[in-house]
């Protein structure tokens, strides 16, 4: 079970879980579907403006093989294809840079809980804490970039 709460549907491999944790971070309004809204709001901040519409658009170009504007769970996994875990944990250190907000390179009690707060799951401190413990950090240090894979059990 992910740290949100939810579980992989039954029958999932083991090694797909690098890509539905990455996928479920990507898609942002969580409708099971990567549009250009969740990508602009996952790069929001992260990009310095003017081409990341273009940057965006072909990111869903390369993905989306049935041409309907999104990038559906089997689209993006067939994407990452044999190069997975590299792609995953390129994916995952653009998302650890976004929840980085003072970019010392541990995400903080804040950085967590803003992040859970701006994904739309509810964390309390306590839950924090855990996820904290859980990454192999300390409240006062936060977690590494290794520690938050620990936690979204992606490493």
């Amino acid at each position: 079970m992910c740290p949100s709460g939810r579980s992989l549907p039954s029958g999932t491999a083991a090694a797909n879980s690098d890509f539905r944790s990455a996928f479920d971070v990507l898609d942002a309004d969580r409708d099971g579907k990567i549009s250009k809204e969740d990508l602009r709001e996952f790069y929001a901040g992260f990009c310095n403006g003017g081409d990341e519409d273009e940057m965006i658009g072909t990111m869903i170009a390369v993905a989306d093989s049935n041409r309907d504007g999104f990038v559906e769970y089997e689209e993006f996994e067939r994407v990452l294809g044999y190069k997975k875990r590299a792609a995953a944990a390129e994916v995952m250190e653009d998302v650890f840079r976004v929840m980085d907000k003072d970019g010392d390179g541990q995400l903080s009690h804040d950085d967590l809980k803003n992040y859970m707060k701006w994904a739309g799951f509810s964390a309390s401190d306590e839950d924090i804490r855990a996820m904290i413990k859980l990454g192999g950090g300390d409240e006062n240090g936060g977690v590494s970039f290794d520690g938050l894979l620990k936690i979204l059990a992606v490493a």
